[in-house]
């Protein structure tokens, strides 16, 4: 096993960059240099690969080009709709609505939008992280103008009912945005099927490179206006300025066509991974229970809790096994997820469990270590606290 140690199951926080992504890229980070918005051969050429990119992107959506905004991640892209769109229709009403168990992105946005005279619901979810339609719709006034939620949780996997929230939206002329930088490129998400307005998602989660992002903006049925929120340029169509990364969106391109063709079978062989991890942890760790919904999740997520430990000094002692206790944007807080508090775990649930990320790079070898590795950990920890049981202290 130590020829493949360290095992790496982070894969919501970011993926291995595929060698057929980096060797696409690598051209444009050496004699293709030129920049795309230059009016000369070299910049032709960069432009140039910019629009196959775009394409690429466009075409694992289901989308057309023209509504396909590259920007530098999902954070900013998340930044540019909700603001955005906060700008271009406040005129029309000053509401909004989300979950509680979105991205610290979104919440923190939404945050900042209410300090600038915006109200914010904030929905409750269920046990298993399900957001009910009949509560967006409970939520819903006069005053609404945007409905965002994440097409697929980054902690717990669930998967949100968008075809039933977006059709809702449509039908009361609010718009809707989602957060499905989980989802894109790991699950079927088509923007002629599910009745999104806006979708925001990035390149790294999809075994694509960091620095490159996109924001899809339905250009018909209807026609979404933004307001650009980075000034200075005019590119991307006047909605995002700055100069194009282009090595990065190259990359983009490459691992969303990649994804395109290859998806439906990872899909098959990670999930059933993931269904092997999860039956292997559970039958040898007593009390070990998984959060978020059973069947209708991501298949590369699991997250557990093993009451008794504390996941992050679980994770320490397994230096050779990349995990995570929840979203790596909030990993300097010392309070525990506020996605699964939002389930209804308490505090000491909360810090009690791990996040499991698998991708097309993990093996059954691989998974089968971590179950027995984990298993030896968690027991070596709890050991203490049964002592204690046992002498009545």
């Amino acid at each position: 096993m130590s020829k493949t140690l360290p095992i790496y199951l982070d894969n919501h926080s970011t993926t291995k960059p595929d060698p057929r992504v980096v060797e696409a890229m690598l051209p444009y980070l050496t004699e293709r240099y030129g920049n795309a918005a230059s009016e000369h051969g070299v910049g032709w050429v960069a432009r140039g690969a910019v629009e196959n990119a775009r394409e690429q992107v466009a075409a694992l959506l289901g989308a057309g080009t023209e509504e396909i905004v590259f920007t530098s991640g999902a954070t900013e892209s998340v930044n540019l709709a909700i603001k955005g769109i906060a700008e271009a229709y406040g005129s029309r009403g000053r509401h909004l609505i989300t979950a509680a168990t979105e991205h610290r992105a979104v919440l923190d946005t939404c945050s900042v939008l209410e300090r600038h005279g915006f109200s914010v619901t904030v929905l409750p979810v269920d046990g298993q992280g399900l957001l009910s339609p009949s509560e967006v719709e409970r939520a819903m006034s006069g005053e609404t103008i945007l409905v965002s939620i994440m097409a697929a949780n980054n902690e717990i996997g669930t998967i949100a009912p968008l075809e039933e929230i977006g059709a809702l939206c449509r039908s009361r002329g609010v718009l809707l945005h989602s957060d499905a930088t989980q989802a894109v490129g790991r699950i079927p998400f088509d923007v002629s099927r599910v009745p999104v307005d806006l979708v925001s998602f990035s390149a790294h989660k999809m075994h694509g490179p960091k620095g490159a992002g996109a924001l899809y903006v339905r250009s018909s049925a209807p026609r979404i206006r933004l307001v650009q929120q980075i000034d200075g340029g005019g590119h991307e169509r006047g909605v995002r300025s700055g100069t194009a990364n282009v090595p990065a969106i190259v990359g983009f391109g490459e691992a969303a066509a990649v994804a395109a063709l290859e998806m439906e079978e990872e899909m098959d062989r990670i999930s059933s991974l993931r269904d092997r991890l999860v039956e292997g942890i559970i039958s040898r760790i007593n009390d070990a229970r998984l959060n978020g919904h059973p069947e209708r999740r991501l298949p590369n997520n699991a997250n557990l809790t093993f009451p008794g430990t504390e996941a992050d000094r679980v994770i320490l002692e397994m230096k050779e096994i990349a995990l995570s206790t929840g979203s790596a944007c909030s990993s300097a807080s010392p309070e525990p997820s506020h996605v699964l508090r939002a389930i209804g775990l308490d505090r000491a649930e909360a810090v009690a469990s791990i996040r499991f990320g698998l991708s097309r790079f993990t093996t059954g070898e691989e998974i089968d270590y971590t179950i027995g590795r984990l298993a030896e950990v968690v027991e070596r920890q709890r050991r203490p606290a049964e002592k204690l049981q046992n002498t009545g202290r």
